[in-house]
């Protein structure tokens, strides 16, 4: 007579894996967003050592993915991460600071040239009355 096998400890310890493959998934799903990279099925799982097919598997992690991937897909550029993206009223305190830059230089370059027109006049004539004194 052998003794009934107590499942208990078996349940325990595949609830506890579930936990920590769902645990690894989020954070990889999180690292990949934090760095801008690419968000795929196959980059989640390489970098969370999980199967693919336990991510679709999973209704939750799978939306999370797709919506992901669709975002960066929809943008022309590498997708910037969330805690890196310039609000609208930092670009236009940035537009109206290069804006005012490029008035400064306009009116520094007009500066110069009339500097620069005069000081050849004067060259030139100079040349002309350093030449024998004729005008």
């Amino acid at each position: 007579m052998h003794p009934e096998p107590n499942p208990a400890p078996l349940i325990a310890a595949a609830r506890k894996r579930r936990e920590l493959t769902r645990a690894k998934a989020i954070q990889a799903l999180r690292e990949l967003d934090r760095t801008g990279a690419p968000v795929s099925f196959e980059g989640v799982a390489r970098r969370a050592g999980i199967s693919r097919s336990w991510l679709h598997g999973r209704p939750d992690i799978r939306a999370e993915i797709e919506r992901l991937r669709d975002a960066t897909r929809r943008s022309p550029s590498p997708q910037i991460p969330a805690a890196e993206r310039s609000s609208d009223a930092s670009l236009h305190a940035r537009l109206e600071a290069a804006l005012e830059r490029n008035r400064q230089l306009v009116d520094e370059n007009q500066s110069l040239r009339r500097q620069l027109a005069h000081a050849l006049g004067d060259q030139r004539a100079s040349a002309r009355t350093g030449a024998g004194g004729r005008l």
